[in-house]
């Protein structure tokens, strides 16, 4: 019997109250409430593409913005990530998608190494999609960088609509995750040459 990839964490501040329960080896399975339509969105299109199933339940400070929403969201969905994976044995590690939305194209590549990294490079022509600062996308991919300490690749390699480029990146993150995290029966211990991740 596989032992279950799944983690629950939950984080409360002056400013968030999250609690999410992430599971690796779902069916596209979501239920998520952040209190912005956009970001919700991108959370439920990040769980479908990834064949994950993902249970968040946000509450942040909207009246001040969406800021510490976004931003805390990422740390907690990062940590569950991070624990879901566990030691890392018989996965690939490594993972990439190259997705098209429309006229824009993104890149995405993951390495599920333990040294969080951030390389992200695109701008929006457009500061909001809908309640969702565009700035933040950024923020929400930095926090799952460091939280689950994944080297992680966001370029947009054609840009356009701003809905377009963003649902790109979590499309493609989704499917980078789940390559990343499929167990290769070939790989009996961890992928790397120091022994350990």
């Amino acid at each position: 019997m596989t032992e279950e990839r799944r983690a629950k964490v939950a984080r409360k501040t002056k400013e968030t109250d999250i609690a999410i329960d992430f599971s690796i080896d779902g069916t596209g399975v979501s239920e998520v409430s952040s209190g912005i339509g956009f970001f919700d969105h991108m959370l439920d299109a990040f769980t479908r593409h990834g064949l994950f199933d993902l249970n968040a339940q946000i509450k942040g400070d909207l009246n001040v913005d969406c800021h510490h929403t976004i931003e805390d969201t990422g740390i907690v969905l990062g940590t569950a990530i991070k624990r879901a994976v566990g030691a890392k044995k018989g996965i690939k590690r490594y993972g990439s998608c190259i997705l098209p939305m429309d006229e824009t194209l993104v890149l995405v590549a993951v390495d599920l190494c333990n040294r969080p990294y951030l390389s992200f490079e695109a701008e929006f022509p457009t500061e909001k999609i809908g309640y969702m600062d565009t700035e933040m996308i950024k923020e929400f991919f930095y926090a799952i960088s460091y939280s689950a300490a994944i080297n992680l690749h966001i370029k947009v390699i054609t840009p356009g609509n701003s809905h377009h480029m963003c649902e790109a990146m979590f499309k493609a993150f989704a499917k980078a995750l789940d390559e990343a995290t499929t167990i290769d029966p070939r790989i009996v211990d961890t992928m790397t040459t120091k022994g350990s991740i």
